[in-house]
């Protein structure tokens, strides 16, 4: 597969590095080795060998001459005529072989070792390498009857090592060069899909989201391209998603204070008569609890991730916190013609957690559901205890979400993009809020249908 264009025009962005300190030169360089190891243990396995093969068949050959003499002795040797033997021995002595003639048990002159003479004459036949007047010789002898012989000695061959590398060394260095051609191929091929998602992951981190990689084995590789497009996706998605949370945060935040800087400039100007200013102080205080609220929330929201996030969590029992919510927000409840109702259980519902952090999901969820809900409309408030902790439920008969909305209820600004325009929306961080807070405290929360038409928040703590 070709590289992408995108790719290669970032080049410069990957930080260079010293040669022998990138993957490729490594690799390169491992493979080198590994040639080089390969043609030097093959050069002293086939050396060694090709030398003992040329000493046998030195051997082999001398043998074969042995046999020959033998025969052609045997008869002379047996009856004592002379002269034959003598111009067998010079025409051995032409091609650099002494021969010694044993009859009897003597041999026909001095030089032989004794026990090579004795083993002739004891009928045996010799096969060997013996120092013969100080020089490394092959001995062979042949025995024949009547303590009679024939013993042949040819020097070993010398400078057998000089010859054998002298004729392997060009297939050896052939096959050096090979290796390491091979060797520099396959590394930097292998190299490849690392040095492109090394590429991509430079143009990602200078914001270029569009980046992808080749997707190109080995299987490791692959893997790492599906990664990197992975998060290049995921980079992207969540960035679109901040950028249109902060759109939507910005616009929350520009309403209040446009409301408060408009009844201030009338303050200011004495547009607004005495018994107004009343009126134009109840608003601007509204819009900024209203102000107050959304800063406290983005700063919540900030925090959430970071360790130092203060919780004390103690046991509790939630019926009485839904108790306590319930009054809190009976009279707002009212004041909108909403029907507050709890739900709970005769028993007390206890659970482990910080009941100001459960209070506050709480809070957030009636929020919520008030802001949308018509006159008549119910609001339910209840808790019970179960086996994997204890759960607070708050459901409402509005318009409710569909599928598609419960998948990201609890993204910022995610409900507030869908329905600004359409009903009543806040700043889109109370679900994300309240999401986050349930992690921090161990628990669950999850969105759903409720019976009574509108939506179900549900909210498990431990126990």
């Amino acid at each position: 597969m070709p590289d992408r264009p995108e790719l290669t025009q970032l080049l410069p962005i990957v930080r260079r590095r010293p040669l022998g300190r990138t993957l490729t030169a490594r690799a390169v360089l491992a493979a080198c080795a590994v040639a080089v190891v390969s043609v030097l243990v093959t050069a002293l396995i086939a050396v060694p060998i090709a030398v003992r093969g040329a000493e046998r068949q030195a051997r082999d050959s001398l043998d074969q001459q042995a046999q020959v003499a033998a025969k052609l002795l045997r008869p002379r040797l047996t009856s004592g005529r002379t002269g034959d033997e003598e111009r067998l021995v010079r025409q051995l002595r032409t091609e650099e072989i002494d021969a010694y003639l044993i009859r009897a048990g003597q041999p026909d002159r001095p030089g032989l070792p004794p026990q090579i003479v004795a083993r002739i004459t004891a009928g045996l036949n010799v096969n060997t390498r013996r120092p013969i007047d100080g020089r490394p010789s092959i001995v062979v002898g042949r025995a024949l009857p009547g303590g009679n012989g024939i013993v042949l000695t040819s020097p070993r061959p010398t400078g057998l090592w000089r010859q054998v590398v002298g004729i392997i060394w060009l297939p050896l260095l052939a096959g050096l060069a090979a290796g390491l051609g091979a060797g520099v191929l396959i590394a930097r091929r292998m190299v490849r899909p690392i040095r492109n998602a090394a590429t991509a992951a430079a143009r990602l981190r200078a914001g270029d989201r569009r980046v992808r990689v080749p997707v190109e084995p080995p299987q490791e590789a692959a893997d790492l391209a599906y990664a990197l497009n992975d998060l290049a996706s995921a980079l992207a998605t969540s960035e679109g998603r901040q950028r249109e949370f902060l759109l939507s945060v910005s616009h929350e935040l520009r309403t209040p204070l446009t409301a408060i800087r408009g009844y201030a400039e009338a303050l200011a100007d004495g547009v607004v008569a005495a018994e107004g200013a009343q009126r134009a102080g109840q608003t601007m205080l509204a819009e900024a609890e209203h102000l107050d609220r959304l800063v406290s929330d983005l700063l919540a929201l900030a925090r959430l991730e970071a360790a130092d996030f203060p919780l004390a969590p103690v046991r509790i029992d939630l019926a009485a916190l839904v108790r306590e919510a319930a009054e809190s927000w009976g009279g707002r409840c009212a004041a909108a013609g909403v029907v507050l109702r709890v739900e709970l259980p005769a028993s007390e519902v206890p659970a482990f957690s910080d009941p100001g952090r459960i209070r506050q999901v709480v809070d957030g969820l009636l929020e919520n559901a008030l802001r949308i809900l018509p006159a008549g409309a119910p609001v339910v408030l209840a808790a019970w205890p179960a086996p994997a902790g204890a759960v607070i439920e708050v459901r409402d008969g509005g318009p409710g979400l569909t599928d598609d909305d419960l998948a990201v209820a609890f993204e910022r600004g995610a409900l507030r993009q869908r329905y600004e325009g359409v009903r009543k929306v806040g700043s889109g961080l109370g679900l994300a809020l309240a999401a986050g807070l349930v992690r921090r405290l161990g628990g669950a929360i999850e969105a759903g249908h409720a019976p009574e038409g509108g939506a179900r928040f549900t909210v498990t703590v431990p126990k």
